[in-house]
């Protein structure tokens, strides 16, 4: 649990340092408002509440977001920059890094079309990763009309694209004859699923990737619009200072959810074998469903359980077991008054103190009880050590005793905790 509050305050620091703001929103939510926005709906978890009512569980955050956006319209201001870590749910199969309750801590920025934005939300992935230390991580980035002129390129019709997306997402497990194999069930001829292929196989720089995109969609409004977004997202990320190391143009990503409008993002780390770490993208269409007026927005989401995993498998993360800095003893039933405010002292200098709560144990029993629970230090107060206005601050790690005055007690467990 500490490794986990500490990978959450880690995510918070980056998110408040990019002046985003927390926001909650309820668990439940009506069944229709779920609806239509997750590929299969058979994952959410939903059921009649006692006023007979169809409510389901939020499967992610992003849904919910739209919905608090459209109700509060005339409250926020825009662009509107939150985050938000809760958990959500879905009826999923369990696996190593995929659970039916996981937590997930988005960023989204509401309002704005700019790709200044989308590069915003990326650089925080790459810093939010960067702050628990995954190591050799990167953002695959796309864009969903890419996907989409694909699909037209193919000659495939709009309501049966996303066999085509399926198929291309498919790339890194099935290898390139996998794909065209998809792809001719889906009805693409075999030539034009091998110049797919070419494309989806198109190495360099983005803005040679994209100028070989340019070329082999010529003609595709769409294309044309993705390059142009694309090309200055990658040009806003290099003005941030971000290296191409740190992201990816991948034309084989298709992110599943069914409201991406624009570029998307997936994060992942070659070093362990546990898929995506987050993903998101651009959803200019989401906040409409919910109000009359449209509203441009784009984020990104980190999953907290996979991130665990990897922090927990690499030991990326040190964390103290120790939730208290120091123990106060209690030396004796009348004497708990004086350990009482002992601790009080030390918290008000900004100390984690705490005092054993059972008196009458020896001093044995409560030193062990302190090393149990990884507590540092021990602060003995008897009565000898009262009267001369002292304590004793034993050193748990390495048994050392010493006396000082009460009020260098703070200072000295300060500058070794």
């Amino acid at each position: 649990m500490l490794l986990r509050q500490t990978v959450i305050g880690r995510f918070q620091a980056v998110f408040e340092r990019h002046g985003f703001e927390p926001i909650d929103t309820p668990v439940l939510e009506y069944y229709e408002t779920l609806t239509g926005n997750i590929d299969d709906e058979k994952l959410i978890y939903h059921f009649e509440d006692q006023g007979g009512r169809e409510v389901g569980m939020r499967f992610d955050l992003t849904v919910p977001l739209a919905r608090f956006v459209a109700l509060h319209r005339n409250e926020l201001t825009f662009p509107f920059k939150r985050y938000h870590i809760a958990p959500v749910w879905r009826a999923d199969r369990p696996q190593r890094g995929r659970f039916r309750e996981f937590w997930q801590c988005d960023a989204d920025i509401v309002g704005t079309t700019s790709m200044m934005a989308d590069a915003d939300v990326v650089s925080i992935f790459i810093e939010a990763l960067d702050a628990v230390n995954i190591p050799n991580a990167v953002v695959r980035i796309n864009h969903r009309k890419l996907l989409e002129s694909f699909a037209r390129y193919a000659g495939v019709a709009d309501q049966q694209a996303g066999s085509v997306y399926r198929a291309i997402d498919k790339l890194d497990k099935v290898g390139p004859e996998g794909v065209v194999e998809e792809l001719g069930r889906a009805g693409v001829e075999a030539g034009v699923a091998g110049r797919i292929i070419q494309l989806l196989s198109t190495t360099g720089s983005p803005d040679a990737v994209l100028s070989a995109v340019s070329t082999q969609l010529q003609g595709i409004e769409m294309a044309d619009t993705a390059v142009r977004e694309l090309s200055d997202l990658f040009s806003y990320l290099a003005a941030l200072g971000l290296s191409q190391e740190d992201y990816t143009l991948d034309l084989s990503l298709a992110r599943g959810l069914g409201y991406y409008t624009g570029p998307v993002f997936e994060a992942m780390t070659y070093e362990a074998n546990i898929g995506s770490l987050g993903g998101a993208g651009r959803y200019d269409g989401l906040v409409g469903r919910f109000s009359k007026e449209q509203l441009p927005a784009t984020g990104i989401s980190l999953g907290l359980e996979r991130i665990i995993v990897v922090a927990e498998e690499l030991g990326l993360i040190q964390v103290s077991s120790a939730v208290s800095d120091v123990l106060v003893t209690v030396f004796a039933q009348e004497r708990a008054t004086d350990s009482l405010a002992m601790t009080a002292e030390l918290r008000k200098a900004g100390l984690k103190a705490e005092t054993f709560l059972e008196p009458g144990r020896d001093l044995g029993r409560q030193f062990r009880y302190a090393s149990r629970r990884g507590i540092p230090f021990a602060i003995v107060l008897g009565p000898d050590e009262v009267e001369r206005g002292v304590v004793a601050v034993k050193n748990l790690t390495t048994g050392d005793q010493i006396e000082m005055a009460r009020g260098e007690v703070a200072e000295h467990v300060k500058g070794r905790v």
